[in-house]
């Protein structure tokens, strides 16, 4: 499939599996900014051209709230199943973070229990799932690649070092996450997602939603800097 048809339009990224990932690209999607306040922009997606529903057969719309603070930004998400079908719910968002002038070993992760997902080969799924402790420790020399099945409704995750620290939140239509920090390099991905990798193809946890129907979903993004020891007692009480 990657050589032909979605490979001829190239409005998808495949990996080195030749699997689809990270959704069509962006300069194929025209969004249209609703409303636009100096905190804050709603936008919309009306998702039903020639060039977009072969790739996705479901016509729907989704907008995208952002809302901006001195010190979070928080996007609420909504699909609305407004093209006389169902819809399938299955998309996420891969923010990444970094603690500025630290080195990687120094950072610290906070992630709560979870359910860590089996894959194969190609990084799909098997269906078996792992207990996967809360953990509150440094980096060090850990490498991520994991896709979870959350345990909690609302989620916090938690990466700081010296005086910063960078939460996540959960906060409403999210059931699944996948972690990546990739040995050597200095980042971190902690990715919303509202179904686990393949789902579309295997069903297993996929939501869909009734014609006429809408779907929310919202994270928020918390960035404080402070003294490293004040963090570090918020730490224990995240």
């Amino acid at each position: 499939m990657a050589g032909n048809y979605f490979g001829e339009l190239m409005i998808l990224h495949f990996d080195e599996h030749g699997l689809p990932m990270h959704g069509v690209a962006w300069s194929w999607l025209r969004w249209t900014v609703l409303d636009r306040k100096e905190d804050s922009v709603l936008a919309r997606l009306d998702w039903n051209g020639p060039e977009l529903l072969p790739v996705f057969p479901f016509p729907h719309s989704v907008e995208i709230a952002a809302k901006a603070a001195p010190e979070s930004l928080s996007l609420h998400i909504a699909v609305f199943a407004n093209g006389g079908s169902p819809v399938p719910i299955s998309f996420g968002f891969h923010p990444y973070f970094g603690i500025p002038d630290l080195p990687r070993n120094d950072w610290r992760i906070k992630m709560p229990a979870m359910r860590r997902l089996s894959l194969d080969s190609r990084g799909i799924p098997t269906g078996a799932e792992q207990s996967f402790r809360a953990v509150d420790e440094l980096l060090g020399e850990r490498s991520y690649d994991d896709g979870f099945a959350l345990v909690d409704e609302q989620p916090s995750f938690r990466l700081s070092g010296g005086p910063t620290s960078i939460t996540i939140r959960f906060l409403e239509g999210f059931s699944y996450t996948q972690v990546f920090a990739p040995s050597g390099r200095d980042l971190m991905a902690i990715e919303p997602m509202t179904a686990r990798t393949n789902a579309l193809v295997s069903g297993e946890g996929l939501r869909i939603l009734e014609s006429g129907g809408q779907f929310r979903a919202s994270y928020r993004i918390t960035v404080e800097t402070g003294t490293g020891n004040e963090h570090a007692n918020q730490n224990e009480h995240l």
